[in-house]
């Protein structure tokens, strides 16, 4: 009961602010820029080999934010396009999966009833890669009562991370923050480490607040400063001067993208480029390159997967997969393609029918997934609570494109 309630107040705070972020999200699409390396996908995937399913299907289910003000159709797409290769390569057991992708049209009760009719109607065994900012805050309480998991492709607020139901594949905003500020201290070496929130959501602060307080715990030191905007219009200068004032040597600035803009030509502006600047994931996209240009030169991001732009070995498959069905490589694409490949895996294991108790187990069973793709293995387990992926790559910003700021893994101490 105490974690109902407790999703409940989040989801109305988070429902109140579902606008703004909407504006946020459709600012993140991270397409990539100019040329980019041709990969190919592997046919089938391992120990399977063209054979067409066409048994009995297995039902999935998929809810997405595809049309409204703010749209995530990659993540969908990418999931869907594991499926089916999974299909042409002889399915689960012979059994091919059906997969049902509904549009949440950015509509707080569509969402709601949306759900229903996959977990109703449909009759789901699990949901897989949705991307949605109103999923987890509409229904995550609805999940844990129908008994439904969702492996999360992009999970963004503070109840994706917060229910025994649902795993999202993403770092997230919050545990972005920590990494951030750890990748700082502990892999830059700043002494004086500073945060600046500019993100005014209602039921965030408190996340972000723990985030902070979390690498504090962890490193044994203090923020030097930790300042907040009033209200999202507010221009940011103010606090980046203050910042200057103190002493900091790196600030962890969070935001959405006009916010990363405004930051990169204030520091430009005022002469502040003595300070180490890192931004959130919503950093990372090529407008804020294109707008800032060598403006920005030196602004850090957080990419919470393998920096989908980057030349790695480890882009391989989802990109080849995304060029041969025509979907941008983006973040979103990047999410989608983890969530599927990962329950994929999951459902190749089960032995006997595959229903939602079987998956249930299965998924509960889930608590090492190894990939390229992330910095930390998947789980899915029995906790309460769900947030695995515990490590991120950084990019920085040079003469308007984004590139890898270092190779390795920043992962946070257990």
């Amino acid at each position: 009961m105490m974690r109902t309630n407790r999703t409940g107040v989040l989801a109305a705070a988070f429902l109140a602010a579902v606008p703004l972020l909407l504006s946020a999200a459709a600012c993140e699409r991270r397409d990539t820029p100019g040329a980019t390396p041709s990969s190919t996908a592997a046919v089938c995937p391992e120990g399977l080999s063209p054979n067409v399913a066409t048994g009995a299907p297995i039902e999935i289910g998929n809810l997405s934010s595809l049309t409204g003000p703010g749209t995530f159709p990659e993540a969908s797409k990418a999931a869907k396009a594991v499926f089916d290769r999974l299909n042409f390569c002889g399915g689960v057991g012979g059994r091919p999966v059906h997969f049902t992708v509904e549009d949440d049209q950015g509509d707080p009760a569509i969402a709601a009833q949306a759900a229903r009719r996959l977990v109703e109607q449909q009759k789901v065994v699990a949901m897989v890669g949705s991307a949605s900012l109103l999923d987890c805050a509409v229904n995550a309480t609805y999940y844990t009562e129908r008994g439904i998991d969702a492996v999360q492709g992009t999970g963004v607020d503070p109840v994706c991370f917060n229910s025994p139901n649902i795993s999202p594949v993403n770092t997230g905003p919050f545990t972005g923050v920590t990494v951030a500020l750890y990748y700082a201290s502990n892999v830059l070496k700043k002494q004086k480490v500073c945060r600046v929130r500019l993100f005014d959501i209602p039921g965030f602060a408190p996340a972000f607040d723990a985030a902070a307080a979390r690498w504090e715990t962890i490193t044994g030191t203090r923020l030097t400063y930790s300042g907040a905007i009033g209200k999202v219009t507010d221009d940011p200068t103010p606090l980046l001067l203050r910042a200057k004032q103190v002493g900091c040597q790196a600030v962890v600035v969070d935001g959405i993208e006009s916010h990363a803009i405004a930051v990169g030509k204030a520091i430009r502006a005022n002469g502040l480029n003595d300070i180490t600047w890192i931004g959130l994931t919503s950093y990372y996209t090529d407008n804020v390159g294109k707008q800032l240009g060598p403006t920005g030169n030196g602004l850090l991001a957080n990419s919470e997967f393998e920096p989908y732009n980057a030349d790695s070995p480890a882009l391989s498959d989802v990109r080849g997969l995304m060029q041969k069905n025509g979907i941008a490589m983006t973040s979103f694409a990047e999410g989608g393609y983890l969530a599927a490949t990962i329950f994929q895996s999951v459902l190749l294991s089960i032995k006997g029918d595959v229903t939602r108790e079987s998956v249930s187990a299965a998924l509960a069973k889930l608590d090492k997934y190894d990939t390229p793709l992330i910095g930390s293995p998947y789980s899915f387990g029995t906790g309460k609570t769900h947030a695995p992926n515990q490590s991120s790559k950084f990019v920085v910003l040079k003469d308007g494109a984004w590139t890898v700021a270092q190779n390795d893994w920043v992962t946070l101490p257990s």
